[in-house]
């Protein structure tokens, strides 16, 4: 029986308890890239994710900076398990943001009964490195047929739902909710990145794929109109990157209070936590984590704010402006979390001897996560975003729009 949980602080203890047990295998999984099929079933029955349905249709509807810790405590556990529910999240909001009132209805309760969403959203790219877009076509009983190949499917392979984003007759986006075991769809493992390792993150082949008109709805208008749904979306992958800096720095803490150096003739042995010099070393690379932790929840309670207030008005300036609001203080966490886990992952080795790079403690893993999760979306990108508009008053630009919208 699938638990539904009702409240912030429920969710938060909830994410608390499942990463102790996620941390306790994560180094065994990314060494022998074991998939992490348990640990997401226990996800699924543990309640958490659903905590995004709104509270009239039977869930909590937490706030984002809420989700933002859920996903930070269980990426701090395993990096690959905290990344791979993100896109579930940013479809379960695609639906509120363009979901009909039955097509609410119907996924809300899919997501309370513990269905997850994964994600084929990214084409492959043909021999000349241009895109092989996805396509929707019209089919029996007024559906419509998909083919195209679709690849970084993050959670894809352990779903039970893979929106699949594709290209209707007048080059507009449309999400298409397809059944994980639907004729014509096949889901590839062969994600061989240097680190996410477990994600899964692969390719998804769809063969004439039928899919009924009322499991699609249309994602273009999302980019069409005021919104902060690309902004809640970018915020779970910075809650991502600070979950996997505080577990790095969690692990690196540890060993360094085992960790003696010195010990022969002429040297004597001393605690490396003794040395003034860690110490201070130890605290910057802290101070960069806790920063990302605050610049994370204070994004996410910008993002609430500009969707109530973007809801409550008939003003696009005004619309226009919570939204940039939102946009550019997701830039700041995203920018702010990128540092954070690639300097903390990667530094703290240096106040450590050779023992801690050893394959048994696999301590690099958390580097190779933090590196191939923030090649996602470059930090650069959002330094220039956050430097454009507090510069030059101009907004980020909204997906698929290559306009920049002055503020």
């Amino acid at each position: 029986m699938v638990h539904v949980i009702k409240t912030d602080d429920e969710a938060v203890e909830v994410a608390r308890a499942l990463a102790r047990r996620f941390a306790e295998g994560a180094a065994r999984r990314d060494a022998e890239r074991i998939l992490p099929v348990a640990e997401l079933e226990a996800l699924s029955e543990s309640g958490l994710l659903g905590i995004t349905v709104p509270a009239d249709h039977g869930g909590a509807g937490v706030r984002t900076a809420t989700l933002g810790a859920v996903i930070r405590e269980l990426a701090a556990a395993d990096g690959s398990i905290g990344q791979i529910p993100q896109n579930h999240f940013w479809y379960v909001d695609a639906l509120r943001e363009n979901g009909t009132p039955d097509q609410l209805a119907f996924f809300y309760r899919e997501v309370l009964a513990g269905r997850q969403f994964g994600n084929a959203a990214v084409d492959g790219r043909a021999p000349d490195g241009s895109r092989e877009h996805a396509r929707l076509r019209p089919g029996r009983d007024g559906g419509f047929l998909i083919s195209g190949r679709k690849i970084y499917s993050t959670g894809a392979l352990f779903a039970h739902w893979i929106p699949v984003i594709a290209l209707d007759d007048e080059e507009r986006h449309r999400t298409a909710f397809v059944p994980r075991d639907a004729p014509g769809l096949t889901v590839v493992d062969d994600w061989d990145g240097m680190g996410q390792r477990t994600t899964a993150s692969g390719t998804v082949l769809l063969d004439e794929v039928h899919v009924p008109a009322d499991r699609i709805i249309a994602g273009h208008r999302g980019n069409e109109r005021p919104s902060t749904f690309r902004s809640f979306g970018l915020l779970i992958h910075a809650a991502i990157d600070t979950g996997i800096a505080e577990g790095a720095l969690a692990d690196a803490a540890a060993f360094l209070r085992g960790y003696v150096k010195g010990g022969w003739p002429g040297n004597e042995a001393a605690r490396v936590v003794d040395d003034p010099v860690v110490v201070q070393r130890f605290g910057e690379l802290a101070v960069l984590t806790r920063a990302a932790r605050a610049l994370l929840e204070s994004a996410g309670n910008v993002v609430d704010e500009a969707r109530a207030a973007i809801a409550g008005t008939d003003d696009p300036e005004e619309a226009a402006r919570w939204e940039t609001a939102a946009a550019v203080a997701m830039a700041a966490a995203r920018a702010q979390a990128d540092t954070a886990a690639n300097r903390v992952t990667s530094e703290w080795f240096e106040l450590a001897g050779a023992s801690a790079s050893l394959r048994s403690h696999n301590l690099d893993r958390h580097w190779r996560n933090a590196r191939t999760h923030t090649m996602h979306d470059p930090r650069r990108t959002k330094v220039h975003d956050v430097g454009n508009f507090h510069l030059n008053g101009i907004a980020p630009a909204r997906p698929f729009d290559s306009r920049s919208r002055e503020s």
